[in-house]
């Protein structure tokens, strides 16, 4: 497993000096909506200022018609990230046109597509999909699997049967982790780290449970020494 942190604080600033606390440790950087829309390529540019070996994943979440997802795609893959997300419900049409309008890139992102939201619980996501959320998730690894992409974003409670369902090099990024047990806070479906190796994620996040700690690097080095004992 390779951890990310989620930038999710209220101001650059604050994020910046979080990455700053982190430069020393081998891991990713997620940069989401509020960080991207208010801070921009600036904010990425900083980050690999701070550490060019920061890994970064720019989870904005991508959900349009399949030209203009194209569009954005090949725009993030200017950035210089290492990983972004589209949405799996955008279709197997999207899905193919992006990853053909990156092919020409030789060395291009990660892309991952986002099956269900950690923040969904069953009634939620039934409302919406009408199916549960284990039968939903796996159909749409299959699908964004098919099409060439690298992985998904899941909870890790549906990480080991999209393995399962595709490959065990398919990537599962998940949210929602609380490393030791912490408050779920918004998040219906969370996991412990052990909870995570258990099922094969590849990439757990964590955000609230190191930046809101009092020692945010502290919690980091207690975080990837459990990841590297178990």
């Amino acid at each position: 497993m390779e951890l990310c942190v989620a930038l999710d604080l209220p101001s650059a600033e604050e994020n910046l000096a979080l990455a700053e606390s982190l430069k020393g440790y081998d891991v990713w950087m997620k940069v989401g909506f509020r960080a991207y829309i208010r801070d921009g390529k600036a904010f990425i540019e900083a980050l690999k200022a701070i550490n060019p070996d920061f890994k970064i994943f720019l989870d904005l979440k991508l959900y349009d018609i399949p030209n203009t997802m194209a569009d954005a795609a090949e725009e993030i893959a200017k950035l210089g990230v290492d990983m972004f997300n589209i949405h799996a419900s955008a279709g197997s049409v999207a899905m193919k046109t992006v990853m053909e309008r990156l092919s020409s890139y030789d060395k291009r992102p990660l892309v991952l597509a986002v099956t269900a939201l950690t923040s969904f619980d069953e009634a939620n996501f039934q409302a919406v999909y009408e199916k549960s959320i284990d039968e939903k998730a796996e159909q749409f690894a299959k699908m964004s699997y098919e099409n060439g992409l690298d992985g998904v974003v899941c909870s890790s409670f549906e990480s080991r049967a999209i393995k399962n369902a595709t490959s065990d090099t398919f990537l599962t990024l998940c949210p929602g982790i609380r490393p030791f047990g912490e408050d779920a806070g918004d998040q219906q479906r969370v996991a412990t780290l052990e909870v995570a190796n258990e099922e094969g994620v590849d990439y757990p996040v964590v955000g609230r449970p190191i930046y809101k700690d009092e020692n945010p690097q502290a919690k980091v080095e207690q975080i990837l020494k459990v990841i590297q004992s178990i």
